[in-house]
């Protein structure tokens, strides 16, 4: 063997080690399954989630009456007309005369049906001041914003010639609209900045083109893969544009990570004095190993969201596991094809002053221990007690706010804010309207419709909704007698404050339902719309967290205990991730529930956590943490079987991966924050949650509690119980007969038993 040769066993060392002798044939194997898989999903077409599998409960049920009935609701526009001053009414000539001339004028576009007439409706609110012509675009609901121009343009005609009114137009189609104009490039500039942005940070951290190109072509390769394999797996799960936002952001940062962890041990090692081929075996031996761990562990903790018995959350589930099985497969097996073609051109490109070999940074010290880390853990492990009451406190203080945490589906003002003129059309109609923009919709299915006793008990339900005061109408009936089915628009009193409206809801679903339609025999009547959706979402999203948490968490325990044969690293990891989720819990609610802090992040408090993301950053943030929890505790467990105290491999462990955690948490930091922002306001959540909670991960947890916690344990960070010998053994598999580097110091390398 060489200077410092390894003899390596276990999948990751055996898959890097085939790659790299066989690495034209690892290459090619690898760019013909990421052609094969974009070409099958390109010919596969990809099927996204219907309405009606969306949600479960009195929503889902709706929705399928709907669609097995084959109905395609039209997108329903209202335009508002009100008075400006106090004195004017609908009764007035002029407010007549502006009525008559928005019939005309949305009629004459052509683009058009149903229009009613609030005279003929009485949709004029209660004080007289307001009133609402209502129409429905013609075509497909999916695609009505892309016809609403002249419909707009028309009503902002009419709006001209009648300055003493205000004349607005809202609706689905000129929401759709208005919000793709304003922020439909939001998603793609924020994908498309995501990767440079990356490439920028990978310079700094590398000083070296080729090297920071690798882990952002690898990615870039993982995610393109993962996209064709989602067009084949949604015709038996369906998959959706959410799914595909969430898997390109998954798959950047582990992607990129897996790739930095792998490469920076390969020219540490090179660093250390060993020829090339050998830095490589050693880096699938230990790194490779990390991200095998790393990679099952994330999986395992993206298959929590297939709990949920939601739709969504089970398309960006699957959509993000099967990207980090990828990424975990590309890192351990092209990457060191690639790496063993280059040798020590993956150097090239370097960058002056950024790269190791350069002057400034060899004056600046060319030992990989960070200065900064190294006088934490100076403090830190003087003082693991001080350290871990400061430090558990500081994030028990920050994670405190959370149990006050309220979650709900953000209304149009709460989302977007009051920059937008249709926002503030939106809060008038529903001042003059309560529910008006946003009403229950109650299908109503029977035998014949048009019965007497199933007319009888619409009518009573009308005038119930009222009396009950559930509702302050007007109640809008529709018949589709060749389907036998009846949809009843109800106004809902509370209107955008969904606390109020949700406790209409509940009188029309718990009183008003079963005193009239609920005595018909063979009446289905679910009761749907944006407030029934919502809390049907949050019942069934209450019903999964227990099952979600649990999955996550023991199997999450499972893997580390089985990864690392000590039952005191697997209780630490879970205790030490779980803390970091509630800071980051926290810092969400504290910023954009009580808007404490909210425009240092250009945000504001709407008293609400979109109700998707508690669960949702759970599930991302147990995997994504495990990528540094892994990669430290492997690099302590390590040093400490090459003979170190636990204290010597503690600060060994932390220090030589510093520099390379640093720069995978800057990495996710700069790609999260790029969400945080975007224009609405559930995106600045995830982007704040995520990017706050990945800071705190690789800082406050990773350099601070972690050392100080297993400090204090001492030996028995490595405590497995007897009765659990019979495991499985999972951990690394180590050669006795290393051979010893020529010289051993921390910067050299040191004889290596994997």
């Amino acid at each position: 063997m060489r200077n410092g040769d390894t003899r390596v066993r276990g999948l990751a060392a055996r898959a890097g080690g085939w790659s790299a002798r066989h690495r034209w044939a690892a290459v090619g194997i690898w760019v013909l399954f990421v052609v094969l898989a974009m070409g099958l999903g390109s010919a596969a077409g990809r099927v996204d989630v219907k309405d009606s599998d969306q949600l479960k409960g009195e929503t889902h049920t709706a929705a399928k009456i709907i669609e097995d009935a084959g109905i395609d609701e039209p997108a329903g526009e209202s335009v508002l007309i009100q008075a400006k001053d106090s004195g004017g009414k609908a009764t007035d000539a002029d407010f007549r005369a502006a009525v008559a001339a928005v019939v005309k004028a949305v009629e004459g576009t052509g683009e058009v049906t149903d229009v009613t007439s609030p005279y003929d409706t009485n949709t004029i609110s209660k004080d007289g001041r307001s009133a609402l012509v209502q129409f429905d675009m013609r075509g497909d609901a999916d695609t009505a914003g892309e016809r609403v121009e002249p419909v707009l343009k028309a009503v902002e005609g009419v709006q001209e010639e009648h300055g003493s009114l205000r004349i607005e137009e809202i609706g689905g189609a000129s929401m759709m609209k208005t919000f793709d104009d304003a922020f439909g490039d939001d998603f793609q500039k924020a994908e498309l900045s995501a990767v440079p942005v990356a490439l920028g940070i990978l310079l700094i951290a590398f000083g070296a083109l080729v090297a920071a190109l690798l882990p952002v072509l690898l990615a870039v390769s993982a995610i393109m893969a993962t996209m064709g394999l989602m067009g084949v797996v949604s015709h038996v799960m369906p998959m959706s544009d959410t799914a595909n936002s969430v898997m390109l952001l998954v798959g950047l940062a582990v992607g990129v990570d897996y790739c930095l962890f792998y490469l920076r041990r390969e020219r540490e090692e090179r660093q250390a004095g060993r020829d090339s081929q050998t830095a490589l075996r050693i880096a699938a031996a230990t790194s490779g190993r990390a991200i095998i761990v790393s990679g099952v562990t994330v999986c395992v903790a993206m298959a929590g969201m297939l709990f949920t018995g939601l739709a969504e959350f089970e398309a960006m589930g699957l959509a993000s596991l099967m990207v980090v099985a990828v990424a975990m497969v590309g890192s351990v097996t092209v990457l060191p094809a690639l790496l063993s073609l280059l040798g020590e051109r993956v150097e090239k490109g370097k960058i002056p002053f950024l790269h190791p070999e350069s002057r400034l940074r060899r004056k600046r010290g060319a030992e990989r221990e960070s200065r900064f880390w190294t006088t934490v853990l100076k403090g830190v492990l003087a003082k693991p007690v001080v350290s871990v009451v400061i430090a558990a406190g500081a994030l028990l203080a920050v994670a405190a706010p959370a149990l006050g945490m309220k979650t709900q589906n953000l209304t149009l003002d709460q989302e977007f804010g009051d920059s937008l003129p249709i926002v503030q059309t939106y809060n008038r109609v529903n001042d003059a309207f309560p529910g008006g923009t946003e009403p229950a919709e109650v299908v109503v299915k029977a035998a014949d419709i048009n019965a007497p006793e199933v007319t009888g008990a619409l009518a009573d339900f009308k005038a119930k909704a009222i009396s009950s005061g559930a509702s302050r109408g007007p109640v809008e009936i529709k018949l589709h007698d060749a389907q036998n089915l009846a949809f009843v628009y109800v106004p809902l009193v509370g209107g955008s404050d969904l606390d109020k409206a949700g406790e209409s809801l509940d009188k029309l679903r718990d009183e008003v339902r079963p005193a009239t339609l609920g005595k018909v025999d063979g009446v289905e009547a679910p009761i749907t719309g944006q407030v029934a959706g919502s809390k049907d979402f949050n019942d069934q999203l209450a019903g999964a967290v227990v099952p979600v948490f649990a999955f996550v968490v023991v199997f999450a325990f499972v893997l580390m205990l089985l990864s690392f044969r000590s039952l005191t690293v697997a209780i630490t990891s879970i205790v030490l991730n779980l803390l970091s989720v509630g800071a980051a819990y926290g810092i969400l609610v504290a910023v954009f529930q009580h808007g404490w802090g909210a425009s240092l992040v250009g945000a504001e408090g709407v008293g609400a956590i979109i109700t998707w993301l508690p669960l949702f950053l759970f599930v991302i943030l147990f995997g994504l943490s495990m990528d540094y929890h892994v990669f430290v505790v492997s690099r302590i467990r390590e040093a400490h079987l090459r003979g170190r105290s636990t204290k010597d491999a503690i600060q060994h462990g932390v220090v030589t991966t510093a520099g390379v955690v640093t720069s995978a948490a800057v990495i996710m930091v700069a790609v999260f924050a790029i969400f945080g922002t975007l224009s609405m306001q559930s995106m600045k959540q995830m982007g704040v949650g995520l990017a706050a909670a990945v800071l705190i991960d690789a800082t406050i947890i990773r350099g601070v509690l972690l050392p100080a916690v297993m400090a204090l344990l001492g030996e028995r960070n490595w405590y497995l119980p007897k009765w659990l010998h019979r495991l499985p053994d999972l951990t690394h598999d180590e050669a006795p007969d290393a051979v010893a580097a020529p010289v051993a110091r921390d910067d050299e390398g040191e004889p290596l038993r994997v």
